[in-house]
Formats: C-alpha cells, sequence, structure tokens
C-alpha cells in the first residue's frame, strides 16, 4: 500500500553510536575555562536568572500568602471558592513565566502542559481549576521557588557582593580614607576589620583584594550549582507527567489513526469511482448496446466479448482493493503475507521471519503495510539492488520488523536536536502509525547508505 496519510514532519530517534573513549582531562583547558568563565554570557545570563527569582519569589510569596488567606477568609461568603480556584489557576501563569526564564537565561527548554481542560458550566469549570495537576504542581513550585529563591538565592548574592566589595576594596580603601577606632581609642586607616586585627596597610588590603578576585573566579561555579537547583525544580514541577505526556501520546495516536483511516476511505472512494465504477458503467453501456443489436438481429459477439473482457479487469481491480484493505495472505499468518510482498517485489528480497507466538491482527496489518511501503519506497527512490526484511522477536511482548537495503541512503535530514534527525513524506506517516499501537520506529540512514528501518511493534496491541 503505497498511498499514505499526510502526516505532520515527526522527529525520530537515531540509533545510538558507538561511544567513543573518555578524553584525557588536559590541564590546559581546565584552566583556560577557569579563567574564561567569569566572562562568558552563560555566566551572566545565570547571575540575573538569580537577581530575577529572587525578585519573583518574594512576589510569588505574598501572591501565595494572600491569595490563599484571602480565599479561606472570603469562604465565609462563598466567594472564596471561585477565588481560590482563579489563585489555583494562576499558578499556570507563574509557570508559564518561569519556562520562559528558563528558556531564555538557563537555556533550557521546559516542556509545555496540557492546556486546562474544563466542562461546560460554572460547576465544571470549578471542579477543572481543584482538580487541574498542572496547576497544583505550579502552585507547588511556587512555594519551593520561595525557599530556593528567596532563601537560597539571597544568600548566593550575598555571597556575590561580598566577594565583589572585597576585589574592589582598594579603591574605596585608597580614595575615602575610611577609619575604624580600636578598643584603646585609637584609629586605624581601615575599610575592614575582624575583632582586633584590621586591614589597614597595602599587603593586607591586596591580600584581601587578591581573595576576592580568586572568588570572583569561583563565584560562576557557584552560580551554576544553584541554578542547577532551578533547573531540577522546573524540570520536575513544570513540565508534563508521565501520565500527561501518555494522555498527549494517544490523543495523537487517535488523531493519526483517524487521519490514516479518513486517507484510506478517500483513496478507495477515488479507486472506486475513477476505476470500477468507470468500467461497471462502461460494461453496462456494452452490455445495453448488446441487447439492442440482439433486438435488430444484429451480431452481438464482439460487445459481449469486450463486456466479459472488462469485468475480468473490474474483478481484478476489486482483488487489488481489498488487498489493500486486508490482504487474503494475512489469513495465513504475517510470515505468508510478507512472502507474497517479497516475491512481486521487482528487487531480490532476503526474508527472515521467526514469530513464537502470532501477533494480534491489527499489528500484522500494520507490519505488513509497513513492510509493502518500505519496500516501494525503495523501489522508487533507494536505487538498491537488494533489500532484506526480518521480523523477529526483541522480546516477550515485542517484535522487531526490520527492512534494510543497500541502495544510497539520504532518507533523513539533520535536526537541531543531537542524536535526532528529520524524515518527511511516507515514513513519518509509518511512524505515526507506530505510535499509534505504543510502536517506535528508529531510521538510520546515511548519505552513503544503506538504509535500515526498524521497527518495534507490541505483539498483542497497544495497552
Amino acid at each position: 500500500m503505497s498511498d499514505t496519510a499526510a502526516f505532520p514532519t515527526i522527529v525520530l530517534d537515531m540509533p545510538d553510536p558507538e561511544p567513543a573513549p573518555p578524553p584525557r582531562p588536559d590541564p590546559g583547558a581546565m584552566l583556560r575555562t577557569f579563567l574564561v568563565t567569569p566572562f562568558r554570557a552563560r555566566t551572566w545570563k545565570e547571575f540575573a536568572y538569580l537577581i530575577i527569582t529572587f525578585v519573583l519569589g518574594c512576589v510569588g510569596a505574598v501572591y501565595l500568602s494572600v491569595g490563599f488567606a484571602g480565599s479561606l477568609y472570603a469562604f465565609i461568603v462563598l466567594i472564596g471558592i471561585p477565588l481560590m480556584a482563579c489563585v489555583i489557576l494562576g499558578g499556570r501563569i507563574w509557570g508559564r513565566i518561569y519556562r520562559v526564564l528558563s528558556a531564555l537565561l538557563l537555556d533550557t527548554p521546559l516542556t509545555e502542559p496540557p492546556p486546562f481542560s474544563f466542562r461546560p458550566g460554572i460547576w465544571g469549570w470549578l471542579r477543572g481549576a481543584f482538580t487541574d495537576r498542572t496547576s497544583w504542581r505550579a502552585v507547588l513550585f511556587l512555594a519551593f521557588e520561595g525557599v530556593l529563591g528567596i532563601g537560597v538565592g539571597y544568600l548566593t548574592l550575598m555571597v556575590i557582593a561580598m566577594t565583589g566589595f572585597l576585589a574592589l576594596s582598594p579603591i574605596p580603601w585608597a580614595l575615602f580614607n575610611p577609619t575604624n577606632v580600636d578598643a584603646n581609642g585609637v584609629e586605624h586607616h581601615s575599610l575592614m576589620q575582624f575583632n582586633q586585627y584590621f586591614v589597614d596597610s597595602w599587603p593586607r588590603v591586596l591580600a584581601f583584594a587578591a581573595l576576592g578576585v580568586l572568588g570572583c573566579f569561583l563565584l560562576p561555579w557557584l552560580i551554576r550549582a544553584v541554578c542547577l537547583l532551578h533547573r531540577l525544580l522546573g524540570q520536575w514541577l513544570l513540565t508534563p507527567t508521565a501520565r500527561d505526556r501518555r494522555l498527549v501520546e494517544l490523543q495523537e495516536s487517535r488523531r493519526a489513526a483517524v487521519d490514516d483511516s479518513a486517507a484510506t476511505l478517500r483513496r478507495l472512494e477515488r479507486n472506486l469511482h475513477d476505476g470500477t465504477q468507470a468500467r461497471l458503467v462502461s460494461i453496462a453501456m456494452m452490455l445495453g448496446r448488446a441487447e439492442e443489436r440482439l433486438a435488430t438481429g444484429g451480431d452481438a459477439g464482439e460487445l459481449i466479448a469486450q463486456a466479459r473482457t472488462g469485468s475480468k479487469e473490474a474483478l481484478t481491480e476489486l482483488r487489488e482493493l481489498v488487498r489493500g484493505i486486508h490482504p487474503p495472505a494475512l489469513d495465513l499468518g504475517l510470515e505468508a503475507a510478507l512472502e507474497t510482498l517479497a516475491a512481486r517485489c521487482s528487487i531480490p528480497v532476503e526474508l527472515r521471519v521467526l514469530l513464537p507466538v502470532r501477533p494480534s491482527p491489527a499489528i500484522e496489518a500494520i507490519a505488513y503495510f509497513s513492510v509493502a511501503e518500505l519496500l516501494t519506497n525503495v523501489v522508487k527512490h533507494a536505487g538498491a539492488n537488494r533489500i532484506w526484511v526480518a521480523v523477529l522477536p526483541t522480546g516477550v511482548d515485542t517484535l522487531m520488523v526490520s527492512v534494510r537495503d543497500n541502495g544510497q541512503g539520504g532518507a533523513l535530514q539533520p535536526a537541531e536536536g543531537p542524536g535526532e534527525a528529520v524524515v518527511v513524506g511516507g515514513l513519518s506517516g509509518l511512524a505515526a502509525r507506530a505510535r499509534s499501537v505504543d510502536g517506535t520506529l528508529v531510521v538510520d540512514s546515511p548519505v552513503s547508505g544503506p538504509t535500515v528501518v526498524t521497527m518495534v511493534l507490541p505483539v498483542a496491541g497497544p495497552q
């Protein structure tokens, strides 16, 4: 079956490359990294993130305390129920703000959670608000962020300020002549003192300034560690849960299945209308003309022969259409059906099938039509002269369908993410078809070939 629904571009996982040996540590590179890190854009972006999250943490703490306290107080007049619902849903806005900051300043994009959904009516909206997991997780994030952004952030900013002050201390010490008085009433030209120890001479001032400069080179790692806690907290509470991701996958699978069914119906309607129906109309016209000739005593043998030939061709077309819906060979099993495909292919195909347990009919159909489309693609585009097809078990409840050719490759286009590639056209349709039953599709197609397409499917279908 070569006709496929028009699926959107899909990013497919690439096979993991061979692990490279770990690089040896380079002391020179480590020293250069240590010296350059304070001047990198990442350090200043993370520093800006700490300042912004400190301010947002203060505002968020006020939002939570005033919002929940005011809602509880307003429960007396019942307005507190919708007010608390609004406070809870407001967590989504806070989550979006922090996701934008994480993407812009931490270079860590966080996946958007599913949108808020509710049933019609005020009670449906209230129920949706109080049971919205995304909003509650965002409120919990805001509470934790109050501790992390305000508490840890304040201590980090104080350390940064004190380190910067130490590094620049010779300037105010020389310009403004600060003084401190000891226990005996003696004045010291000192900007700092530790009990009775005064920093009142150039050697002491420069020594403390050197400590401050060294601290400035260490600060980026402190900032990075604190921002790592922010990243982990955001990834934990501001991204979709496994249940949400599963729900999105099911919705996408259902959409793909519906689109595939609609495309199949359109193809069948087009083929029936343009092919079989037109041929049957032609047969009917021939039989009508033959009837007229017989009525006038003429010879209708030629028209009857043409009608018989047309009927045979119509039957052939109907068999092809039926084979596109459900090949009769599948009644004998996937192996027999694939042997039929291999025999009909114009390129030699080496087939290997090992199935201890027969898959469900839906999985057999997906595997059959996927192999059929892959064989068609190889014949049309790969420039190959040999194809290998294998159907093997990969576990107790999964099977692997692999199609390999020795063609020119290049079926993938590089994507932005590491280890990913974008594939469009028929292969993206196969990926969507595999995902509709909780399967996966892996494509390995370097420019010089060969191309290997591997599909892993559950034996019993989606659970």
